[in-house]
């Protein structure tokens, strides 16, 4: 990744997209299994139940996977993944990695670590990915420990 100017503090990466697909797959297919199980009149009270709770698990998962975000600001970023959050201190990131064929951005870490960060992935907006890991690299190069920062 080339040079990439630093973006004011604080900003918030998502795959925006990825999140509108996600959002919307899940509310409707909320509505047509729900309408479905309502529409059916040879099932019980149960069956609609069940039909509505299954609606529900997926619409669920689908918000789950729609989660993930990568929060910087002045003391450092805020990972928020699909089901763990980590705040990192800038001086924690060593290097931020987006290599061609990765699903997402890694963050290699001062204890000899890395960390996936879900918030930033090329799926199906890789320009903005890209963009998006050239500015967070940015930001760790100038507050952290890497090449500018310490």
């Amino acid at each position: 990744m080339s040079e990439s100017p630093t973006p004011a503090l604080p900003v918030t990466f998502r795959p925006g997209r990825t999140r509108a697909v996600l959002l919307t797959v899940g509310a409707v297919m909320f509505v047509v299994i729900t309408t479905v199980a309502l529409m059916l009149e040879k099932l019980g009270p149960g069956e609609r139940a069940s039909f509505i709770f299954t609606a529900t698990l997926f619409l669920g998962i689908l918000m789950l996977l729609s989660r993930p975000k990568v929060v910087a600001d002045d003391e450092g970023v805020t990972v928020v993944n699909i089901t763990r959050t980590r705040r990192l201190a800038w001086a924690e990131i060593l290097r931020v990695n987006l290599r061609p064929g990765d699903p997402w951005v890694f963050l290699d870490l001062s204890d000899g670590t890395s960390m996936p960060a879900l918030g930033i992935q090329p799926g199906i907006a890789k320009e903005q990915a890209i963009r998006d890991a050239r500015a967070l690299r940015a930001l760790a190069d100038s507050r952290g420990t890497g090449p500018d920062g310490g």
